[in-house]
């Protein structure tokens, strides 16, 4: 299957409310439409997660940082310019998403991402895909697609068949947490 009917049938699982595992400019991820609470509702039950452990989202580019995030402090747009690896920034005051992606404070993780495949999943589905780790909860995260379990693969309706031989192990991204008053707390270098 070549690159573009790998990406149009992603889109499609998508558009349907599934669930995917694809590959991120991180590690390996589940991914589904971050505006479906029963999509989310699915991932959640997958990991085996507590629901009130929030999930990042992935969007292509920062303009679309304005429909989901009430007022996008200033500084975000150098931090993601500026950053030389990938950066997810939690937000205060999501909007237009799922509720139970959100924070109990209403905060949500996002991250812009350079990476092709999820950057061009973003672009054709024209709304943000959720990304979290293709683990259950409290298992170790997989370094590559060889490492994803069975349950996993098999608990998700379809598998991206891009980049999968990869077998280097990326970092997984920093995370810093804006405030509306400009605060600044680093969570993950």
């Amino acid at each position: 299957m070549d690159y573009q009917e790998d990406l149009k049938k992603a889109v499609e699982v998508l558009q349907n409310g599934g669930l995917i595992l694809y590959p991120t400019d991180t590690i390996w991820g589940i991914g589904c439409d971050a505006t479906n609470p029963n999509a989310v509702r699915r991932i959640y039950e997958l990991k085996k997660r507590a629901d009130s452990k929030s999930m990042l989202v992935l969007v292509e580019n920062e303009v679309r940082l304005n429909s989901y995030i009430r007022e996008v402090p200033e500084m975000a747009y150098n931090l993601i310019e500026l950053s030389d690896k990938p950066l997810t920034i939690v937000y205060p005051g999501g909007k237009n998403l799922a509720g139970n992606l959100l924070a109990e404070d209403g905060s949500i993780g996002i991250r812009v991402t350079k990476e092709a495949f999820s950057r061009s999943l973003c672009q054709k589905f024209r709304k943000p895909v959720v990304s979290t780790s293709a683990n259950v909860s409290g298992e170790p995260s997989p370094a590559n697609f060889g490492e994803i379990s069975e349950k996993i693969v098999k608990g998700v309706d379809y598998v991206v068949k891009y980049r999968q031989e990869e077998m280097n192990s990326p970092a997984p991204s920093g995370i810093i947490k804006l405030g509306v008053d400009g605060q600044v707390k680093v969570i993950r270098e």
